[in-house]
């Protein structure tokens, strides 16, 4: 990551490439816009304009933006969060100069036709059924709303049907100029075209956009009162969802957070929540604990997915696992483990092409660079036993965290 290069265009577009040599390559754009920045009367417009971006600029239809980059082996895709959105697209290198300039299309011109809108949000509302016959996806969505209920973060992502069929062409052309403006934005290229060149092309096919003016107005989350709530649900399961607010994206606490949670409930099978309830007890399929850090709050939660019969058992266990890390757990040798194991995972993902890409790009975006490998190895191995222990202290006290539970 010592090799990544930056460059602001004039109209205060920012640039990050990273020199990459291979066969594919990826770019794109990261918007500093997502869910939390809709209107009371838009829930469910930052996805939609997501997706409807690709149906139409003033030079092409859907189907020739579709063939663009499919027609010589690349593809282009884009996400939605509550405070990005994400265009990008992943071809073979020799085609950087096309994917460039079509993304330069969509995000200066789109002009989401209605017969094309119409049809993709009926596309998206039946994505919506299909998320709500998923109940170990959709609990998390459900925690969050109440998590954050009466604030913009509040709501979900994909919207309600009821929601989107209230959403016009026009409302999409009004989200897309006020928030995907050069100042919001980063441009990310992960490839081997020469620095200048990608500067080139930039100025070339990005230079034209233009800043509404438009201020954005964000406020943090206030204090909730912790909540437990129980909804019957058509699934053969109990899911529950455990958690509370955490760490922002700026504090300091942050990645002990991340360290912590990768103790508890993280990807691998030694978690001690995957060993208490799954390993020696058979109690759960899957089991986890997750952080999702936003500009000025978080959600850390445990998740699983058990037969009725086994859920007070399984939240005794969670609750001795939690108490036992802040208790007796976190000791010197523990800790060094721990941090081996997390910079080993760091590795292994950066080994994604295109998550590496994306995380350029978020990572520029929020924090104006990105850490070498040598940096992010230094952060991990300066958490202290004691910034642990604070977190643990602050964190992991269950009776102050709210509870969802789906159940049959």
């Amino acid at each position: 990551m010592n090799a990544y290069q930056t460059h602001t265009l004039a109209n205060g577009l920012q640039i990050i490439h990273y020199p990459h040599k291979g066969n594919v390559s990826y770019c794109g754009f990261v918007v500093d816009a997502g869910t939390r920045d809709e209107a009371a009367d838009e829930y469910g417009l930052a996805h939609l304009v997501e997706h409807t971006i690709f149906k139409g600029t003033g030079h092409r239809k859907a189907y020739h933006i579709r063939n663009r980059m499919e027609s010589v082996g690349g593809e282009l895709n884009a996400f939605t969060s509550k405070e990005e959105t994400v265009i990008y697209s992943i071809y073979p290198s020799m085609y950087q100069a096309r994917a460039m300039e079509l993304l330069g299309d969509l995000l200066a011109n789109a002009s989401f036709p209605q017969a094309e809108f119409e049809k993709e949000r009926e596309v998206v509302i039946e994505e919506i059924e299909m998320y709500r016959d998923t109940p170990s996806e959709l609990i998390y969505d459900e925690f969050e709303n109440r998590l954050f209920a009466g604030h913009a973060l509040g709501h979900n992502i994909l919207g309600t049907p009821e929601e989107l069929v209230q959403i016009t062409s026009d409302k999409a052309k009004s989200f897309l100029k006020r928030f995907y403006i050069p100042r919001r934005m980063v441009f990310f290229s992960l490839s081997d075209m020469p620095f200048d060149r990608v500067v080139r092309y930039a100025e070339r096919y990005f230079g034209g956009l233009t800043d509404s003016g438009v201020e954005r107005c964000r406020t943090a989350p206030q204090p909730i009162t912790p909540f437990v709530e129980r909804i019957s649900c058509d699934t053969h399961q109990a899911h529950i969802v455990w958690g509370r607010r955490t760490y922002s994206l700026y504090d300091n606490l942050r990645l002990p957070m991340l360290l912590m949670n990768n103790i508890l409930g993280g990807p691998c099978l030694n978690s001690l929540l995957n060993v208490a309830l799954r390993e020696q007890r058979g109690y759960v399929y899957t089991v986890e604990s997750a952080v999702t850090n936003y500009t000025d709050t978080g959600i850390f939660s445990v998740y699983f997915g058990t037969d009725v019969r086994h859920v007070e058992k399984c939240m005794q266990r969670v609750r001795r696992v939690l108490e036992d890390v802040k208790c007796n757990y976190l000791t010197d040798a523990r800790l060094k483990a721990a941090k081996k194991q997390y910079m080993g995972q760091l590795q292994v993902a950066e080994d994604n092409n295109e998550g590496l890409s994306l995380a350029i790009g978020k990572g520029f975006l929020r924090h104006g660079g990105i850490l070498s490998a040598e940096e992010q190895k230094r952060r991990i191995e300066s958490i202290s036993i004691e910034s642990m222990r604070q977190v643990a202290y602050e964190m992991l006290d269950v009776d102050s965290w709210s509870m969802l539970v789906f159940e049959p």
